[in-house]
């Protein structure tokens, strides 16, 4: 019998109105997250992925400026129709965030431990003395040292890479069942980087918790994901298992960043392989293919009509006109 999705995202569109107009952040998102599987969200600065995690937890419904459409099935619930009372007592107790700045996300005037506790009190029902011992078991359960003493710590009194365990432990609290890392690891030295990599996929085995794991960095990915959705531009292009889509990308924009990526095999006054161009503004998204605008291979066709996403094979879909052309020139690598 097949497992049940635990996340079940159907046609996400996230609009915003600005003083220009109308712009579509994330336009027809679709995929699902099972118990236990991590699934990789890449794309360059301004494809979309924040927007969407933002989306999921509801978090930018402080303003009358954002319309959704779709469907955010978690565990069968339409997150998108809860009212924000019931979201308030999802979030952080089963479905948590971890955000790519911890300085900015952590409250400067209380405690890690206070910080810790207050989901513990409000989603668990716990008593402040039993909000403690957890916070201190959840503390020393993500690595930081002598947590009895960091409990009482304030943020700016702990170093980038335990401020960025503490927001792990406020966001695994509650065992949570589903988890949204977005760039955790971005302002991370590579050895810090390593150890909070290790501690998402120990903490995914142990709690055999999804992971909507977001990240420009196809490094990371092919680390500690299991499949990959590769956005750009608010849509998803190529949506495949990690090992398949490193070994053959099928979209331009996928293989334009594997190629960019360094390589140790390569000579080292070779110049890295770069996508021209940047991601086109909101308020002017190109008519046709959205990559169009800086894809070598661009035709009339894909500068007028916009192609679906398909199914190239099995478990492999991708968005773009001449993937069965481009497979062999695509260039693999191993991940």
């Amino acid at each position: 019998m097949p497992i049940e999705p635990l996340l079940e995202i159907k046609d996400l569109r996230t609009h915003f109105y600005t003083d220009r107009g109308r712009v579509t952040a994330v336009d027809g998102v679709s995929f699902t997250v099972h118990p236990g599987e991590i699934v990789g969200v890449v794309g360059e600065s301004g494809s979309g992925k924040s927007v969407m995690a933002q989306s999921l937890m509801r978090l930018l419904d402080h303003t009358d400026a954002i319309e959704y459409e779709g469907e955010v099935r978690f565990q069968g619930r339409n997150l998108l129709e809860l009212p924000l009372s019931r979201m308030r007592e999802i979030r952080g107790n089963e479905l948590s965030m971890i955000f790519q700045d911890p300085l900015t996300s952590l409250n400067p005037v209380y405690t890690i431990g206070n910080q810790i506790a207050e989901g513990l009190i409000q989603h668990q029902g716990l008593s402040r003395k039993e909000a403690r011992k957890r916070s201190i078991e959840i503390l020393r359960l993500t690595g930081i040292s002598s947590p009895e003493t960091r409990v009482d710590s304030y943020p700016h009194e702990l170093s980038g890479g335990m401020q960025q365990r503490a927001m792990i432990a406020i966001a695994l609290a509650c065992q949570p069942k589903l988890l949204i890392a977005d760039e955790p690891t971005t302002a991370l030295d590579v050895t810090i980087q390593a150890q909070i990599l290790d501690l998402i996929l120990s903490l995914n085995e142990q709690l055999h918790m999804g992971v909507v794991f977001i990240t420009h960095d196809l490094g990371v990915v092919s680390e500690i994901c299991t499949t990959v959705k590769v956005m750009y531009l608010g849509q998803i292009i190529e949506d495949a298992p990690v090992r398949e889509l490193f070994r053959s990308p099928l979209h331009p924009y996928t293989q334009g960043l594997l190629q960019s990526l360094p390589r140790l095999d390569t000579n080292r006054d070779e110049p890295l392989s770069v996508i021209t161009g940047t991601v086109p503004s909101l308020h002017h998204i190109p008519k046709g293919c959205r990559f169009s605008t800086r894809c070598p291979f661009a035709d009339d066709k894909c500068r007028q009509e916009e192609p679906p996403l398909e199914n190239a094979t099995e478990n492999h879909k991708v968005k773009c006109w001449h993937y069965a052309n481009l497979q062999q020139e695509g260039e693999g690598v191993s991940p």
